[in-house]
């Protein structure tokens, strides 16, 4: 069952009136959080009603609790304790027994049955919901009532413990604070045309593969990861593929491995770290001054654009063979770790701005290297206003780390867009077409084009979309005579009209006070001598 998109609009609706006073960026970190403990919740329950057969989770648990919360770790890799359910909490508030300790002590308690294998997962996960700030209210009994509001409502949400419909409300709401909650806000988000793109160029003709991992250096809130394996055949199998990500911001970072896992991936499946992917290269890489860098079947970011960066000793940065990008932007930075962690026979996507294309300098000389190494397969220009947190430009580059052809596939497909109130959107065709030349890779007049090295080369490898792909429309021939017959229409038709104007004046009477103003208008139309004296 899925939700239907007046269903989610109502959703957003009445979530967004709950909110008070609360600023979206915040809110939906208590929210979020709020929704995930009851997914965590339902999949307990679940659990529990397959293993207990009809035996109560806390006569189980009174009997031997070590015991009861081994044997829910082993399985899921948190425990949830009799009492502590999202369904214990909106049955106290239904009895009037409810208090914001009952949220605070059962978020205490989970954190600490979290499984030593699952701590990476789940650790700090909760960390923003922030039960004692003042947001919520001036003190105990008015952040009791806000909590008691929010859960209630998230508890009339008809989600009939599915993993998917959750995921998809989740990544919906994630979506919509993006759009609303300013131009950072939509940092952590990649709309999903956008990853759909991305999605579809690194999976092609590899659905089929058993093992599949993906990684994301900037994953925000894991869309890109999340879409890319949805396109696989074996999405849904455990242990079949791997998700990797790393994430600078700590609430973003909270905020992807929620999607993940409300998306149904098992903890298991999921290595995500919270740093700064530039200056601390992950996964593995130099340990002890070995280089051990985990190389993966695709890797795709969408990261900050034109970041600045501590780029100071990074000559022998084994990710940087090409050139260290510049600290006014860290674009190519982020390309070339991407790219250092693919697979031979791997194909990353990476979203940048325009600039990467045609910058001078230390970027010129990244280019050049890069396209000498037959690494650049294509180049995507998108529409702008597509993402929430800019307006610009942008374009999707897509890599290999072992091509053997040295030609470049550009699409100029910035034309073709639904223009919306703030934002333009890819439509279902705009997607299928610029996938579809992907794959074909030809030419296609005014779209795409594939580019020789030798073009490129003579381009001085300046790699700007518009010097291959010539989108100009010719105008339609001018018609001369034609042109020259509607002038003369027009010229008659103006001197009718002054004619006109002319008899009017003189059927007008002089006084001494209009008779100059009279004379005037006479010689502007084109009044006789005598008219004039």
């Amino acid at each position: 069952m899925a939700l239907t998109a007046d269903k989610k609009a109502l959703i957003w609706k009445t979530l967004n009136e709950t909110r008070g006073k609360i600023e979206p960026a915040e809110y939906k970190n208590y929210i979020f959080g709020l929704m995930f403990y009851k997914f965590l919740s339902q999949k307990a329950e679940k659990w529990l009603a397959k293993q207990l057969r009809g035996e109560s989770w806390a006569n189980v648990w009174q009997q031997n609790a070590d015991k009861a919360a081994t044997f829910m770790q082993s399985k899921l890799g948190y425990v949830i304790q009799p009492g502590d359910m999202f369904s214990d909490w909106q049955a106290a508030i239904n009895v009037d027994q409810f208090n914001i300790t009952n949220v605070a002590d059962s978020l205490t308690h989970f954190n600490q049955g979290v499984a030593q294998s699952a701590k990476a997962t789940f650790a700090g996960i909760f960390d923003d919901m922030d039960l004692a700030s003042s947001r919520l209210g001036s003190n105990t009994q008015t952040r009791t009532k806000t909590l008691m509001d929010w859960i209630s409502l998230i508890d009339q949400i008809e989600l009939d413990e599915d993993s998917d419909v959750l995921g998809d409300l989740y990544e919906y709401l994630i979506g919509m604070f993006a759009a609303n909650s300013g131009a950072k806000a939509g940092e952590f988000y990649t709309p999903h045309q956008v990853s759909d793109i991305m999605a579809r160029i690194l999976t092609a003709g590899r659905e089929d593969m058993s093992e599949y991992s993906l990684y994301d250096p900037a994953m925000g809130s894991g869309s890109l990861l999340l879409t890319t394996g949805s396109y696989m055949h074996n999405d849904g199998v455990r242990g079949a593929i791997k998700y990797y990500g790393q994430e600078v911001i700590t609430t973003t970072y909270n905020l992807g491995r929620i999607n993940l896992m409300m998306h149904g991936i098992e903890y298991n499946d999921m290595h995500i770290h919270n740093a700064d992917t530039l200056n601390a290269d992950w996964p593995d890489g130099v340990t002890d001054g070995v280089d051990n860098p985990r190389m993966f079947d695709a890797v795709m970011a969408n990261p900050p654009y034109s970041l600045k960066w501590d780029n100071t000793n990074r000559e022998d940065d084994p990710r940087f063979k090409a050139g260290v990008a510049p600290k006014s932007k860290a674009d190519f930075a982020f390309l070339q770790h991407c790219l250092y962690h693919l697979k031979q026979d791997g194909r990353m996507a990476i979203v940048l701005p325009h600039g990467v294309l045609f910058r001078g300098a230390a970027e010129g000389r990244i280019r050049q290297q890069l396209l000498e190494n037959h690494h650049i397969s294509a180049v995507i220009g998108l529409p702008e206003k597509i993402f929430t947190n800019t307006s610009i430009p942008t374009v999707i580059m897509v890599l290999e780390k072992n091509r053997t052809h040295d030609d470049v596939l550009f699409i100029d497909a910035s034309k073709g867009f639904e223009k919306q109130k703030k934002n333009n959107k890819l439509r279902p065709e705009d997607i299928d077409l610029i996938v579809d030349t992907y794959s074909k890779r030809t030419d296609v007049d005014k779209y795409a084009h594939v580019a020789t090295f030798d073009e490129i080369k003579e381009n001085d490898f300046n790699l700007n979309i518009p010097r291959y792909v010539d989108t100009f429309e010719d105008e339609e021939p001018v018609d001369l005579v034609q042109v020259s017959q509607e002038m003369q229409q027009v010229q008659q038709e103006m001197a009718q009209t002054d004619a006109e104007l002319l008899d009017m004046l003189n059927e007008l009477a002089v006084t001494p006070e209009n008779a100059a103003m009279i004379q005037a208008a006479k010689a502007m139309f084109g009044g006789t001598k005598d008219d004039k004296n």
